[in-house]
């Protein structure tokens, strides 16, 4: 059974449901995948839709956003409701109590959007945030962060198609890590 925990911080643990480290995973990906959540536990990968909505539907969650730049710079965001929304309801994100660790907020923005990828455009923008950005994520319009966009490094000429975190090192830089992390409040 995969290690889907981590027990880094303060002693309790963390549910990761998504890792970008390294660019072996493709996550450009159509939506039954995101549903069921794709990559390895030790390294790359998406917990899956349908896991999250099950897993948040039962308790109260909060979320950590850890980060790290190219250049050694690690930051982190909190938010102290998490909550994902069943298939029906488009898997809509429910995000808010933000605490800035360094990263600054650019999640919340994406609060109350449904998940989008290039094969089911659920965003509130006229076209298609996920095919725009190569990725898949809770797009408005379209985002401030894009932590399933193409792994890059660093800075780079192309605007917010990279692992973004608008409000860390903006559009033109695609970080090094993010992990996405659940726990019970």
């Amino acid at each position: 059974m995969p290690d889907f925990c981590s027990h880094e911080e303060d002693g309790r643990g963390w549910t990761v449901f998504q890792r970008r480290q390294d660019g072996t995973i493709n996550f450009y990906r159509p939506w039954q995948e995101y549903k069921d959540g794709f990559g390895n536990a030790s390294g790359e990968y998406w917990l899956g839709l349908e896991n999250l909505y099950q897993l948040t539907s039962r308790k109260r969650y909060q979320l950590r956003v850890d980060m790290e730049d190219f250049e050694g710079g690690f930051v982190y965001a909190l938010y102290s409701t998490f909550y994902v929304g069943s298939e029906e309801e488009g898997y809509k994100l429910t995000v808010g109590g933000f605490t800035d660790k360094g990263a600054g907020d650019s999640l919340s923005q994406h609060s109350g959007m449904k998940f989008s990828t290039f094969d089911r455009d659920q965003d509130a923008y006229g076209g298609n945030c996920a095919e725009l950005y190569l990725g898949g994520h809770w797009y408005a319009e379209c985002h401030t962060s894009n932590p399933n966009g193409v792994y890059l490094w660093g800075t780079t000429t192309h605007y917010g198609i990279g692992v973004n975190w608008r409000h860390f090192k903006g559009y033109h830089y695609s970080l090094k890590t993010i992990t996405m992390k659940i726990r019970p409040t």
